[in-house]
């Protein structure tokens, strides 16, 4: 097994970043930082707090688009997917996500942190399900 220093020094960093965020967010708004529920909150959402909402997703996207353009060697290589395949996966991501009541970043980070059984619960069934698939998806051919 290889031991890179540079890639556990950057995944810390990175979790400590998340928390960092997350906990202002928290502190700031009184509200988690669910990625799921901030996005349908976008769709639903009569309260007057489209604004923060609409904010909180372009700069996930900038953050995201601003990655690419400065580094585009981090995407790695993949083999090309169909769009109708990428928008069927995101449908059901978001259709998994409405009905967990939350989505990784929504239990895994916010509710575990908050101590909360059924973020620990979802949490698992996603880790369980990400394990299933990735099974099927390398022995589908075998």
């Amino acid at each position: 097994m290889n031991f890179d220093l540079t890639v556990v020094i950057s995944a810390l960093c990175g979790g400590l970043l998340i928390g960092l965020a997350v906990a202002l967010f928290l502190l700031l708004n009184g509200r988690t930082a669910g990625i799921s529920n901030i996005a349908a909150g976008l769709l639903t959402s009569r309260d007057g707090n489209f604004g923060w909402r609409a904010l909180f997703i372009a700069g996930l996207l900038a953050g995201g688009g601003s990655l690419i353009l400065a580094y585009p060697e981090s995407l790695g290589s993949a083999p090309p997917v169909p769009l109708r395949q990428i928008a069927v996966a995101g449908l059901l991501v978001g259709y998994g996500a409405r009905l967990a009541n939350g989505c990784t970043s929504g239990h895994g980070v916010c509710g575990l942190s908050r101590l909360s059984v059924r973020s620990l619960v979802a949490t698992g069934a996603f880790i369980v399900a990400g394990m299933v698939t990735v099974y099927v998806v390398r022995h589908a051919g075998a």
